[in-house]
């Protein structure tokens, strides 16, 4: 089993990251809860796709996989991003506001897929999260 994060990107995504932007535009602000260092995993659609053909390959039978590149981007600095890109102001909202993306934005849900590289040898090399934010892969 490989157990993916609630972001997994790459330019044309259309998941949770895009969903979000939409959202803050309907809002008029890129939103964060709280402080904004609460974490989200995050990995790379090219990443997975390798770490699939390893667990096809090498993985014994029953092993639960982590596709976890980067442990815990903070949600501020994804909002400061999508700021910067869209022109709306990062600001700090009620969990409340939100609707449903309030438990799913405000909590910090770090995870570790050290046990996976160690027994698959997988090394994520595709770009970071805040990478393609940065390119405008959602607020273009």
């Amino acid at each position: 089993m490989v157990r993916l994060p609630r972001t997994v990107h790459a330019e044309g995504d259309h998941g949770l990251i895009a969903m979000l932007v939409g959202f803050d535009r309907q809002l008029g602000v890129a939103a964060y809860v709280g402080d904004g260092h609460n974490r989200r995993p995050a990995v790379h659609r090219g990443d997975v796709g390798r770490l699939f053909r390893l667990a096809l390959e090498k993985a014994p039978a029953g092993s639960v996989l982590h596709a976890v590149a980067e442990e815990g981007v903070p949600m501020r600095q994804v909002a400061e991003i999508i700021a910067a890109r869209t022109g709306l102001p990062a600001t700090p909202v009620d969990p409340a506001q939100l609707g449903p993306f309030g438990d799913l934005l405000g909590g910090d849900q770090p995870a570790s897929s050290a046990a996976t590289r160690e027994l698959l040898g997988w090394e994520p090399s595709g770009p970071t999260l805040i990478e393609d934010l940065e390119a405008g892969y959602y607020t273009s």
